[in-house]
């Protein structure tokens, strides 16, 4: 593949205060992902993360704790590094603050922006946030607390080097002016013109007196250099940069940075002060910050008290390293954000991973083994012309997930990229309800049109699981093993049919993602969530009395109806292979339900309560010997079965274990 140039990306290092949850794992996922995606793409990638390790927090934290600071450090950024390796982080790089090349390079830094007149000595009165090492101004607070924790903030008051924020703020507005792709979403963007640099720009503290843990500054030993001029430096000196000249080459080759990927939380820091800071040095500013949303837990804060804290390394151990990688790349929108349960959890990895993904890799495998011995092989195009259109329409939608997954991994928006992927997989699915492969191995005489459905099959998963490498590599390469053949390049993810004719897939297929019961998984949790408590000196809470009052409804009686009259309707399972909206309509969806070896029309008006996406791959209940009606000049032949609340809303009537499409409902 033809190298396409640089690309240097980096996260937020991780503040080494304590052991980071789900929520501070997920950037370095995300990270990792996009990382992985262009180096596929052709990209020589220098990937960069780590810990920020000073600040008066982790002085206190190390105190409180009876160890020095940097032992406390040490213990954290271990267990930090432990959980990147874990989720399978490619980085190239793992930096901390403590190093003693950081260290050094900090206070020439320091030094020569003192020197040219760009930071001064004056002193800090003011509203102090321990948390976020940030001074405010009173009118800055909200509500009297920490703008951007909520937390309670102190009066402080100390002799202080302060940086002039001012002199750079104008050419700092013209950037971001002339390049609108330089703070990303653009509602970030926004939010920082608006909100602090056209009302004008304070001078920033940049040195602390009250706390001794931090890099010191080296001509006036009462202070340490504070600590966001520390730990944004990172970005440059993790490449060897070097402020008096003569940089490393691995400076010279990949800054400026192409992304830089942060929280939300701390945009300002980086898309003011860092360019600000990198101006007054005369270097290159980066290409991009994108602030990316936050992952919520679904029932309110995380908290130890609570018991509710979600770690990575509890997730992986339940659901395994791919799965949660998976999840926390899926369930994060580009811009809003996204939120983490395990129910969600629960039923994402049944559904998509479990169903859409590893059912179909299975049953492609078993269906090869079953009718040839496993061997693959390419029977050539069909002449029939139905069979012909199915084909086409299959490789059309096959050889153009690279594109569309390229044009949304451009944009960063990653979990659209994903879903452009299992949107390939639900493709393959259709095409097995399409050919009917079991009815094919029937006829003899259409054993070459069979052997070319399960090629065509075979190749399209080797192609949708080349994409899904940079998002989930253990899975992508255990798809490959077991097709024996190689993850391919993204160049010749466009040319359909190179999966060797005559290759013989795996004799006895892994199970990819085993489905997993809520109910022992919750059983689980609650075990964790007890330690938690147990471990901040929480007890566990008395269950509450269960009221009288239960959530009910009461209905109009109908009149009864005996034995037999019930059992003149056939009730089965059926499962949705495909589902659209209905043209003009405001109510309807339009699905095609796999019931046995038939395919049923059924319209049902829930577009409300249901996307057509999302109808996709559900197993519902269903209606069968309903007289065929016509609901919008389409043809409906059943009824799918849904509860309806007092308010009207409505949800579908699912088995509640895993049932076989047209089993019987008795």
């Amino acid at each position: 593949m033809k190298m396409k140039g640089k690309y240097y990306l980096t996260t937020a290092i991780a503040y080494t205060s304590g052991k980071p949850h789900i929520g501070n794992s997920y950037e370095i996922v995300l990270a990792d992902s996009i990382a992985r995606f262009k180096r596929k793409d052709g990209y020589d990638v220098r990937f960069m993360t780590g810990t920020d390790e000073h600040g008066q927090k982790i002085e206190l934290k190390a105190e409180e704790a009876g160890v020095t600071p940097k032992e406390f450090v040490d213990k954290v950024a271990g267990q930090i590094r432990d959980i990147c390796d874990m989720l399978n982080i490619s980085y190239d790089k793992f930096i901390r603050t403590t190093d003693d090349y950081h260290e050094k390079e900090v206070q020439k830094i320091f030094k020569k922006l003192y020197e040219q007149g760009d930071i001064y000595k004056g002193a800090y009165e003011g509203m102090y946030c321990t948390p976020c090492e940030s001074f405010w101004t009173q009118a800055q607070l909200v509500d009297g607390k920490c703008p951007d924790c909520g937390r309670e903030v102190k009066p402080a008051k100390e002799e202080a080097y302060f940086f002039r924020m001012s002199k750079y703020a104008d050419r700092l507005i013209e950037h971001i002016n002339t390049h609108p792709e330089f703070i990303q979403p653009v509602s970030r963007k926004n939010e920082m013109m608006n909100n602090f640099l056209l009302p004008g720009l304070q001078d920033l503290c940049v040195s602390r007196t009250s706390f001794k843990w931090g890099i010191p500054v080296d001509f006036d030993d009462k202070h340490v250099v504070y600590v966001w001029l520390d730990a944004l430096s990172n970005y440059i000196t993790g490449l060897g940069y070097h402020c008096e000249g003569g940089s490393d080459e691995l400076y010279a080759k990949y800054w400026p940075a192409d992304l830089h990927l942060i929280g939300k939380d701390i945009i300002r820091f980086h898309t003011i002060y860092w360019p600000i800071f990198l101006m007054a040095l005369g270097e290159p500013l980066p290409k991009q910050v994108f602030g990316h949303p936050w992952l919520l837990q679904g029932d309110g804060k995380m908290s130890k008290s609570k018991g509710n804290v979600i770690y990575a390394e509890d997730l992986v151990d339940f659901f395994g390293v791919d799965a949660v990688r998976y999840f926390v790349l899926h369930e994060m929108p580009f811009e809003n954000d996204g939120v983490i349960t395990w129910e969600l959890m629960v039923e994402r990895l049944n559904s998509d991973l479990a169903n859409t993904l590893g059912n179909l890799v299975n049953r492609t495998i078993s269906m090869s083994n079953k009718y040839f011995g496993g061997i693959v092989e390419n029977k050539g195009e069909s002449t029939d012309a139905q069979e012909k259109a199915i084909d086409d329409d299959l490789k059309a939608v096959v050889t153009g997930t690279y594109a569309r997954v390229a044009a949304k991994m451009e944009e960063l928006k990653v979990a659209d990229a994903i879903s452009e992927i299992f949107t390939t997989f639900k493709r393959c699915n259709k095409y097995i309800d399409e050919t009917m492969p079991w009815a094919l191995a029937k006829d003899e005489a259409k054993r070459d049109r069979l052997a070319t459905v399960l090629y065509n099959l075979v190749e399209s998963i080797t192609i949708g699981a080349s994409l899904l490498e940079s998002f989930m590599p253990e899975s992508a390469a255990k798809i490959a093993g077991q097709l024996n053949t190689s993850l391919r390049d993204f160049d010749t993810l466009t040319q359909f049919g190179l999966y060797e004719s005559g290759t013989k897939v795996t004799d006895a297929p892994e199970i990819l993602f085993a489905r997993q019961d809520l109910k022992e998984i919750m059983e689980k949790v609650e075990v964790l969530q007890e330690k938690q408590r147990a471990q901040a000196g929480v007890a566990q809470e008395a269950p509450a009395e269960e009221t009288k009052e239960e959530n009910v409804i009461d209905i109009e009686r109908k009149p009864e109806v005996t034995y037999d009259d019930f059992a003149k309707l056939q009730f089965q399972v059926g499962e949705i292979i495909d589902c659209k909206e209905v043209p003009k309509s405001k109510k309807l969806l339009c699905s095609q339900v796999k019931i046995g070896s038939e395919v049923r029309q059924i319209l049902s008006g829930i577009k409300q309560y249901y996307s057509a996406e999302e109808m996709v791959g559900k197993k519902v209940m269903v209606i069968t010997n309903l007289k065929p009606a016509t609901l919008a000049g389409m043809q409906s032949e059943g009824m799918l079965l849904c509860a309806e609340d007092a308010e009207g809303n409505l949800a579908l009537m699912t088995p509640e274990k895993p049932m076989p499409a047209g089993a019987e409902i008795c």
